[in-house]
């Protein structure tokens, strides 16, 4: 299964950014990704809004820099929100 094969991302584990400012963005989504990688978690949905983009690029840059993360994409559905795959193989 892929990022390309989701269509309902209702059951995955999600992480709500809205209200949040950069910073503690980082260290949500980062501890985010470090949780569901624990639980092998494969694919998580992380909701930064449209807004001005400021949650989505700090989404973005993020996860370029997560080792843990193979790769993510907004969601076909949802502008707001981005879908992630994350490395659960040992």
């Amino acid at each position: 299964m892929s990022l390309n094969d989701l269509i309902f991302i209702d059951n995955l584990p999600k992480l709500d950014l809205h209200g949040f400012d950069r910073e503690t963005a980082r260290v949500a989504i980062n501890d985010f990704i470090n949780d569901n990688y624990k639980l092998k978690h494969q694919f998580v949905s992380i909701v930064h809004g449209i807004g001005s983009g400021i949650l989505r690029t700090t989404t973005n840059i993020v996860l370029k820099n997560n080792k843990k993360v193979i790769a993510f994409k907004t969601f076909y559905y949802n502008n707001g929100c981005t879908i992630v795959e994350i490395d659960i193989k040992p």
